[in-house]
């Protein structure tokens, strides 16, 4: 017996991710809950809509028989009452001066926040219909940026604290075979030509991530006292803070050089396992997704992955919420993205 066929419902998408009036207003209500502020001077509730004109054909033929310039007043554009000056939403944020629809951009927020291990550029072109990958990639990079906050408040409780790399395989192939009249080379470390991220992770709370240029008891200690309360217990490995005074009111070691990943001491558990689980995530999704990330734009990744796991308790849609109060106040122009 054949199964009775569903009624087909209409789109699962929401409306401000199908059309690009209803992502405007969905946008106006999310940045003025108390009425429309003027990005000039500031004032509050002084603004009125500019009507979006449409002249006929008639009116057009005549404008143009006494060489008067046809002008159409885009859509969403306000006017100050006070400093007389015309702006949009999009004013002041990611979004300013890009050509892609409001829609697509909503949607590409809540897909890149929603997938674990993030999204390529590639990927946002096929599924948003975007023309050229070099404007998915730069509208990628504009999200993270608005993903980017300040330092968080002081971890206090348990923090677990270490270092990885980042980069792929060597390609400069080194050899062992000493040519004569020359000297032995010297070999490269397994590290050479890869980049460090050092990330502190709060045991049930926020991580943060930032890259450092070398991995020395110094650079590592002035990361943690600036994220860190004075009263936090911190659990490394046995690198390079083994020896070194943190300041932070106490300090436990995991010797993995022994095999040692947990031990307990009087039912607490030593072990640096929640950072290595946020490495999982991090390595896979630069490996798997990305598969290349320059040197320049590693900070922006790691904000994207820190934004993700900071808010992994949320649903997708309320993550994605979370993402759209970053964005006013940041943009990022194509030069930026070089620093």
């Amino acid at each position: 017996m054949k199964r009775p066929r569903k009624k087909e419902k209409g789109s699962l998408l929401e409306p401000q991710f199908v059309d690009e009036d209803a992502a405007r207003e969905y946008l106006e209500k999310l940045r003025w809950p108390d009425g429309t502020v003027c990005t000039g001077c500031g004032v509050i509730g002084e603004a009125y809509r500019l009507n979006r004109s449409e002249k006929t054909k008639e009116e057009v033929i005549e404008m143009i028989r006494k060489g008067k310039r046809i002008r159409k007043t885009p859509r969403g554009v306000w006017k100050c009452r006070g400093c007389k000056k015309q702006f949009t939403v999009t004013v002041g944020t990611i979004f300013e001066d890009s050509h892609i629809p409001l829609h697509k951009w909503l949607l590409a927020i809540h897909l890149l926040t929603s997938s674990k291990k993030g999204m390529s550029a590639h990927q946002l072109m096929r599924n948003l219909d975007i023309g050229q990958y070099k404007s998915a990639w730069f509208m990628a990079h504009r999200i993270r940026y608005a993903l980017t906050g300040e330092l968080p408040e002081p971890m206090n409780g348990v923090i677990e604290a270490d270092e990885t790399y980042i980069g792929g395989r060597r390609r400069r192939h080194q050899t062992h075979a000493i040519k004569p009249g020359q000297r032995t080379q010297d070999l490269l470390g397994p590290f050479a030509d890869k980049e460090a991220v050092f990330s502190i992770v709060q045991r049930g709370g926020k991580v943060y991530s930032q890259h450092v240029e070398q991995v020395t008891a110094k650079n590592l200690t002035e990361v943690l006292n600036s994220v860190c309360a004075a009263d936090a217990h911190l659990i490394t490995d046995t690198g390079v803070l083994r020896k070194r005074k943190t300041g932070l009111a106490q300090h436990s070691l995991v010797n993995h050089r022994a095999d040692e990943y947990v031990r307990y001491e009087e039912g607490f558990c030593v072990t640096t396992n929640t950072i290595e689980g946020y490495f999982s995530l991090l390595k896979r999704g630069i490996n798997g997704i990305y598969h290349h990330v320059g040197r320049k734009h590693l900070h922006r990744y790691l904000s994207e992955f820190d934004f993700r796991y900071n808010n992994r308790k949320v649903t997708d849609g309320e993550r994605a919420l979370q993402a759209l109060k970053g964005f006013e106040g940041k943009r990022l122009t194509y030069k930026g993205t070089d620093s």
